[in-house]
């Protein structure tokens, strides 16, 4: 059983390597015995999974092992997006089982468990699942079954009472789809269409190697997308990671435009266009301009450590206007608390269009908007092991200034995270979940900001 460790979202491991028959099996009864124990033996579990190398084969052997223990199980009739399964999650009352790494390395796999409510499972979940491993082996209860099922339109339905399609045929900006080898092709794509909406594609097939790329769609992997939007007119790129839970926008300057940014607008547009009222649920990673917009409209913010899991957990209490994370994943009031990038995507699409205006424009309009504009980075520090851990957490929340900036306010709800006196500065220190690792987060209202930070921590 070694090598098997539930992290924020799910078991990931490089397959042949930790990620085996063997293992899967191991954790697939895991996940049978908390399923039976906590809702019994009739409890639905769907399965599904997303593009990777053996994501199908490995699937599948859970579905099995799932049936030869006495469960009814509904399995994908092809690749799913995690956001379109976890929707069937909710809707039909079960458990789910995704085979994904997310937006991991190609070489990777995982298996996510999705909870009945349809978001991450929260840690109090993910520990039991740890105990099950170490538990004896769960018996079959009686005979199962396996359905193959369409969970794709459900989903769409669903889609079409959060989105206006009819508003978004008015948009005079050109879409380019990057379908980025990953889940979201034939959903994302098929959603427009069926609502004929025009747009242009590019990577439309599935790749187990993700085009020799990372299934991440930050700038650094989608340089062919940026390329095509510069060299043409009046067109922003959408893509998605590689089980499209998360999103990547280039707007039509060909600039990546960040989730924070996102976030921020589509909190504006769900205000000023929609009705929706609530708060906002964002980690302690994202960006004070996200306080600074939701101060300015009246709208409570809530802040949850880094992790999805976290962000849901607080949208199922809250039931926010929208909830988000600076690493390109956001839900709204009304669907799943689920990261769903084909969904923030749409919702790019539906602000512009209610607008009228670009989206470089919206950018502009957020700006002048929240009075300021803030810059980000990031720096991995590797260290040699985890207990070296703590005591750079400890000395990091002793300061007391960081160069020429005092610090005024400190927040250890994940990390350490620290707040200057320019008011416009923030520093998190955080340790990696599943390595020895510590992610150093900064903010500032200037790039020459950010450096001194960095230069001096």
């Amino acid at each position: 059983m070694t090598g098997i460790k539930f992290g924020t979202d799910g078991w990931r491991a490089v397959v042949g390597k930790d990620f085996t028959p063997e293992n899967v099996k191991l954790v697939t009864n895991a996940i049978g015995k908390y399923v039976f124990d906590n809702f019994g033996i009739n409890k639905k579990i769907i399965i599904g999974y997303d593009p990777r190398n053996m994501a199908d084969i490995f699937s599948k052997q859970c579905a099995e092992t799932l049936k030869q223990l006495g469960f009814d199980v509904l399995y994908s009739d092809k690749i799913i997006p995690t956001p379109v399964l976890a929707y069937n999650a909710k809707l039909l009352n079960a458990c789910a089982v995704m085979f994904t790494a997310s937006h991991n390395p190609p070489e990777y796999l995982g298996m996510k468990f999705i909870p009945d409510y349809a978001g991450p499972a929260t840690s109090d979940i993910t520990n039991q699942l740890m105990d099950n491993l170490e538990a004896e082996e769960f018996e079959p209860q009686k005979s199962g079954s396996i359905t193959i099922y369409d969970f794709q339109p459900d989903y769409n339905r669903h889609i079409e009472t959060l989105i206006d399609f009819e508003k978004i045929k008015t948009l005079k900006t050109n879409i380019l789809y990057d379908g980025f080898y990953s889940a979201s092709i034939g959903y994302f794509d098929k959603l427009l269409e069926e609502h004929r909406i025009k747009f242009e594609t590019m990577n439309m097939f599935y790749d187990k190697n993700f085009g020799g790329g990372m299934p991440d769609p930050k700038p650094k992997y989608l340089k062919d997308l940026i390329e095509k939007i510069k060299n043409s007119e009046n067109t922003i790129g959408l893509a998605n990671d590689g089980d499209a839970d998360r999103f990547g926008v280039i707007n039509e300057n060909g600039e990546y435009v960040s989730p924070n940014e996102i976030i921020a607008i589509l909190l504006m547009h769900l205000k000023k266009n929609k009705g929706y009222e609530g708060s906002l649920v964002k980690t302690v990673g994202a960006s004070l301009l996200l306080d600074k917009v939701a101060e300015k409209l009246g709208v409570e913010v809530i802040e949850t450590a880094v992790g999805f899991k976290h962000v849901g957990e607080a949208m199922r209490k809250y039931n926010p206007v929208i909830g988000g994370e600076e690493s390109g994943g956001l839900s709204i009031q009304g669907h799943i608390p689920e990261k769903d990038g084909i969904l923030a995507n749409l919702l790019i699409l539906e602000a512009m269009a209610y607008e009228n205006k670009s989206l470089v424009k919206l950018q502009e309009d957020l700006y002048a908007f929240a009075g300021c504009k803030f810059y980000n980075d990031r720096v991995d520090k590797k260290l040699n092991n985890t207990e070296e851990i703590k005591p750079l957490l400890e000395k990091f929340k002793a300061q007391k200034i960081i160069g020429k900036y005092n610090i005024i306010r400190t927040d250890t709800k994940d990390g350490v995270k620290i707040y200057l006196d320019d008011n416009s500065s923030w520093i998190l220190v955080r340790p990696s979940g599943t390595e020895p690792l510590l992610r150093i987060y900064f903010e500032s209202s200037s790039p020459e900001k950010i450096e001194e930070l960095k230069n001096f921590i």
